[in-house]
């Protein structure tokens, strides 16, 4: 079987519009949390969003091609160019042919569905965009990335609610060691952040409602914490057969080394304990890691008042007596919850954790909720050895993902 590493790296988020400054941000202890601007939210209950801010979509797109893509699909090509760009690679002749993409979306274009249907509604069916379809779909990110860098190999778009990002990178891992392809560009996009999204899920009381203070509204782990912020953004890795990048002496991030599923076959929102500690368990046993061979885990860590005790919980029955020993991280204490692009930019952080044997700090951790019981790295980064780090995702209808990234 052959081995997959990372090379390359690219990430839009509510911290920042690169890796870098994404990364240095959540070092910071950053929030990118704020007063939702993309419209106007004044008559719901929460009001709060973590927006990408001052985002320049020209300097991947041009700006009349630009217009016909929903934002999801914007925020995810900007990252796609960005890894694609950070890991040197180009494509043409043969390697083309080996080249493809895994880019998915949990929920897709809503934003620019909700817009035409509300110019179908004032102005009739003639007004409906001709783009609407190929610019809302979910597969877009994957089809118009392989158009603009020539991946002529597999193109996917993965659809697993919040665990998207994740599934995607580790499927397309797993067509490189099949052979399938030798390099694969991989992660989800997301963006939500309009009446529908927020509405959506506000009446779900999924939300945080803290509208006074919205850099601390995202809390996981936190007693007080009321639900979680919305996201939006998009993460995306480089991954690469191994004797391929090494013969052209490329830049090596991490290494995939194990990558875990599972169903909670339990509830389609509530969910069990048992789902991903099967999940984590899976990636352990697929790397041939033992839980003290571990010592980062970036968590699924939404901030919701269930999520946060049955990860926590998931995670012991996991890790045993181990879990004491974990460093585990929540990044959407600065971000929020890119739902289905959330794998894709907290596989980024976790990439970089191990890198630079740096775990990010969970913000907002005023008051620890007893229940939650791990050490969440509270509101400082810490720098620690890292040889092996997992990244936990769970979704809607009970998806789990785990990954686990180690050094080469």
């Amino acid at each position: 079987m052959r081995r997959v590493v990372v090379t390359g790296l690219g990430m839009v988020s509510p911290i920042g519009n690169t890796v870098e400054e994404s990364w240095n941000n959540a070092l910071a202890g950053k929030s990118g949390i704020g007063v939702i601007t993309q419209f106007d939210a004044s008559s719901f209950g929460s009001r709060i969003a973590g927006e990408v801010k001052n985002f320049e979509v020209e300097k991947y797109l041009p700006a009349k091609e630009a217009r016909r893509f929903d934002r999801f699909i914007q925020l995810g090509i900007a990252a796609a160019v960005q890894a694609l760009d950070d890991s040197g690679l180009t494509f043409e002749g043969e390697g083309a042919e080996r080249a493809g993409c895994a880019i998915g979306s949990g929920i897709g274009g809503l934003p620019i569905i909700c817009q035409n249907y509300q110019s179908y509604m004032e102005r009739g069916e003639r007004r409906i965009s001709p783009f609407l379809i190929p610019g809302a779909i979910a597969n877009m990110v994957s089809g118009q990335l392989s158009i603009m860098r020539n991946l002529q190999g597999p193109s996917l778009a993965y659809s697993t609610a919040c665990t998207t990002g994740l599934h995607s990178i580790g499927e397309a891992a797993w067509m490189i060691r099949r052979g399938d392809a030798d390099v694969m560009v991989a992660g989800g996009a997301e963006s939500t952040v309009c009446p529908l999204g927020v509405g959506g899920f506000d009446n779900m009381h999924a939300l945080s409602r803290r509208n006074d203070d919205p850099t601390t509204a995202s809390r996981p782990f936190d007693k007080d914490r009321d639900g979680f912020v919305l996201g939006e953004g998009s993460g995306v890795l480089v991954l690469e057969d191994y004797e391929h990048a090494k013969k052209r002496g490329a830049k090596i991030y991490a290494e995939i080394v194990g990558y875990g599923l599972s169903a909670d076959a339990h509830h389609i929102t509530t969910p069990s304990a048992e789902g991903p500690m099967r999940c984590m368990k899976n990636a352990m046993r697929q790397a041939g890691l033992n839980p003290s061979d571990i010592q980062y885990l970036n968590a699924h860590g939404t901030s919701t008042s269930v999520g946060d005790v049955n990860e926590t919980n998931a995670i012991k029955l996991a890790f045993g007596e181990d879990a004491k020993k974990l460093v585990v991280n929540s990044t959407k204490s600065m971000t929020g919850h890119l739902l289905g692009g959330a794998g894709g930019i907290e596989s980024v952080f976790t990439v970089l954790a191990l890198k630079n044997q740096v775990s990010p700090p969970t913000i907002n951790i005023f008051n620890q909720d007893p229940e939650c019981d791990l050490d969440y790295c509270a509101n400082v980064a810490r720098e620690m050895p890292i040889r092996y780090a997992m990244k936990n995702s769970f979704g809607f209808g009970g998806t789990n993902g785990s990954l686990i990234f180690g050094q080469v």
